[in-house]
This record gives C-alpha cells, sequence and structure tokens, in this order.
C-alpha cells in the first residue's frame, strides 16, 4: 500500500520537571501540524514552560476518545501531516493512549518515529535500589479488591522485578494486599511525584510500606517490588509447595491454576506440587 503519509511522532515529555524536555521534543512541538494531547491544559502549560510556540492544530486524544479519533488522525497521516502524540507525563502508550494510534500508523505504513525521553518505569526502576536486569512492568492492578488479589497472588512467584502503577485512594489497600500474596518481608520502593518539588521514595519491606500508606498518600505513585526469590529445583519442601498453593486458592485462583503458578515459579513439574497438596491433606 503506497501512501503520501507525513509521520507520527511519539514522544515521551517531562514528568514533572520541564527541565528534562529534549530539544527534539521542543521542535517537534513547534513545526508538527497536529498535537494530539492526553490533556490540552496540561499540554498548553508545558509549551508555556518550555517557551515554545505550536503552529499546529491541537486536539485532544485520551482514553474517553481515543477510540473514536484515531481514524480522524490516521487519515491526516495519511494526508501528509506531522502528528505529535504526548500524554500528561513518560510516554504514551506505556499505561498510556497511544497504542491504537501506533497501530493504525502501522497499519497504513505510515512512518512512525519515537522521540526517547522520561519514563516513569525506568526512573523509579533506577531509584529503587532492586535488581533492574530483569523486570515486568504491570501497569495499574485491578481496581476490585478480589480481582487485585488474584492478580497479586497470580504474581507472588514472579522472579523478575515488577513494576506498577497505583493512584494514591488505593495504593495503601495494594500494599496491603501485595503484603498478603508476597509475604510482608518482600523488598520494594515506594516512588512518588517523580521529578517534582516534593519528590520522594520509600524504601523498605512490603508490610512496612503498607503500614506507612496506610495514613495516606497524595500524588503520582509508582512502585517497584523485588521479585520472588529462586528455590532450588527438586528440594522445594512438600509442605512449602501446598501452603503456597493453599494461599494462591485463598487469593481466588483455581486449585489447578495455582499449582501451575507454583510448579512454573519453583521449576518443578505440576505432578510434583500435586503430589505434593494431595499428601498435605489430613488422613
Amino acid at each position: 500500500m503506497e501512501t503520501t503519509a507525513g509521520r507520527l511522532l511519539v514522544a515521551g515529555v517531562p514528568l514533572g520537571n520541564p527541565g528534562d524536555a529534549t530539544g527534539r521534543l521542543r521542535d517537534a512541538l513547534a513545526s508538527a501540524d497536529v498535537i494530539a494531547a492526553e490533556d490540552t491544559r496540561r499540554l498548553r502549560r508545558l509549551v508555556r514552560d518550555l517557551e515554545v510556540t505550536t503552529r499546529g492544530r491541537v486536539v485532544s486524544y485520551f482514553e474517553g476518545n481515543e477510540q473514536r479519533r484515531t481514524p480522524e488522525l490516521a487519515d491526516a497521516l495519511v494526508g501528509g501531516a506531522t502528528v505529535l502524540l504526548v500524554t500528561d507525563a513518560g510516554m504514551p502508550s506505556v499505561s498510556d493512549p497511544g497504542f491504537r494510534l501506533v497501530a493504525a500508523a502501522v497499519e497504513r505504513e505510515v512512518p512512525v518515529t519515537v522521540l526517547p525521553g522520561p519514563s516513569a518505569v525506568t526512573t523509579a526502576l533506577a531509584l529503587s535500589g532492586l535488581p533492574c536486569d530483569r523486570f515486568c512492568f504491570e501497569g495499574f492492578p485491578p481496581r476490585k479488591a478480589g480481582e487485585r488479589r488474584s492478580a497479586f497472588a497470580a504474581l507472588a512467584p514472579e522472579r523478575r522485578t515488577l513494576v506498577f502503577f497505583e493512584a494514591p485512594h488505593r495504593i495503601a489497600a495494594s500494599l496491603a494486599d501485595l503484603a498478603e500474596a508476597f509475604g510482608p518481608d518482600r523488598p520494594a520502593a515506594l516512588c512518588r511525584e517523580l521529578t517534582k518539588k516534593h519528590e520522594e521514595t520509600r524504601r523498605g519491606s512490603l508490610g512496612e510500606l503498607a503500614e506507612w500508606a496506610s495514613a495516606g498518600l497524595l500524588g503520582e505513585i509508582t512502585l517497584v517490588v523485588a521479585g520472588a526469590p529462586a528455590h532450588s529445583g527438586g528440594a522445594a519442601d512438600p509442605a512449602e509447595l501446598a501452603r503456597a498453593v493453599a494461599d494462591g486458592e485463598a487469593s481466588g485462583l483455581t486449585r489447578k491454576d495455582a499449582i501451575a503458578v507454583i510448579a512454573k515459579a519453583n521449576d518443578l513439574p505440576k505432578r510434583q506440587v500435586f503430589d505434593a497438596v494431595v499428601g498435605a491433606k489430613p488422613r
């Protein structure tokens, strides 16, 4: 499919401190034909702080209108426009609007360029003091308590460092649920208001962080949690395996799913974990 397309610029914007803006971002803000912004008010504040004058059309592009507005922006790209995609903070598509527009541009063979910039995920990882060589990003945990506990139970055996976003009014409950699913002694770091005036990183165990957060927190929060400690292959204690499966079931997993999760986490055959569960039953 041949096009006379423009191009899509996917740009990381400062998390809070305007000084983190790159020269490429400044140039793109000044020259783009269309700027698709998650929050147009925040965009105006950013260009004011950067002392940049925009010449392009500014449109809102957020979760509520992303599906409806994507075809319009895709048509503009195919028609030759340069479209700049920005979110409130950090990199578009990473738990923010953007994926649909990138996919639409790729489908129409429109060139896509990323202007690298700040990311709350990698910033928090670097601050955490936890291993960063392997990690997984889980975004926002489920809002409903039962779904959240089930999700955490499934993640408890994950050995990679985990990164979550969470809203301030839910962080205390999420930390309490994490402490229950992962154990209160699992190391973690809570990063709040990254790069802003009141930036704070609190490191400790999940139990300690849950107690600290119970009084209430404000601001944007990124949570980094250490992965599960490795176990040696066949030496796993059957009683520990049975308890881990029981914990998974208590958190909402089916027995079959809990056995599969624990087996994978311990590099064991599912049959061995199943036998441990059967052997733990009262006779």
